[in-house]
């Protein structure tokens, strides 16, 4: 008898994603920075050079590890189409409309042809709380199931503030250093957050919609 398939949910490390933080199942924390991008080749060469040291200089100071991904995916043309569509509503010149409409099955026809491939940059800025050994009460105790105190559940709710406000501090520094390499950062909220792992863990499929960095 084949062995029956576990769910896929087992082999995500995600816990729970709530008020723009990633939970991960181990205890950790995760907040994601989407990142905007630098014409690099269009700098002069001092201009490089400068770009790069302010880089090396804010890793250096950091005392954490973060991680860098740039995740490439197909652009969603669906709003702007619809735009269009809205706007061939509005014409009343019956020729603009014509053209307006051939306008449309043009972009149609040349997306679903010519895969249009977005790159957007992100930072990952973690935070693992130390876990304490438990201490055993016997072997009975692994058999035992209990309904944790209010006082366990009033613990536990404090070390995660803790947590979260450890985590908070390192992403502030972490905004600030690339904000010197004139780099702008937003964190990404709930629903981004699980638009961006369903495009990670689905990456047959066009994303719903598009992120975008702050305006400050």
């Amino acid at each position: 008898m084949p062995e029956p398939t576990k769910p896929s949910q087992q082999f995500v490390e995600i816990k729970e994603i709530k008020n723009d933080v990633v939970y991960l199942k181990s205890g950790g924390l995760r907040k994601i920075l989407i990142v905007s991008g630098v014409n690099f080749d269009l700098k002069s060469e001092t201009e490089q050079t400068l770009i790069l040291n302010g880089f090396q200089n804010f890793l250096n100071t950091l005392d954490f590890s973060i991680q860098l991904f740039i995740h490439s995916r197909k652009t969603n043309i669906d709003l702007y189409l619809e735009k269009i569509a809205a706007r061939k509503q509005e014409e009343e010149n019956e020729l603009l409309k014509i053209q307006i409409e051939e306008y449309i099955q043009f972009i149609r026809s040349f997306v679903e042809q010519n895969a249009i491939i977005s790159k957007t940059f992100f930072v990952i800025v973690p935070y693992d709380p130390v876990a304490l050994p438990s201490q055993t009460k016997g072997i009975l105790s692994l058999f035992k199931k209990t309904k944790p105190s209010p006082q366990k559940i009033e613990e536990e709710a404090k070390k995660t503030q803790q947590s979260l406000e450890q985590l908070n501090h390192r992403v502030d520094q972490v905004t600030h250093g690339l904000e010197q390499v004139g780099l702008r950062t937003t964190p990404l909220n709930d629903e981004e957050l699980i638009e961006l792992f369903y495009n990670l863990y689905n990456p047959q499929l066009i994303e719903k919609r598009g992120m975008e960095i702050a305006k400050k």
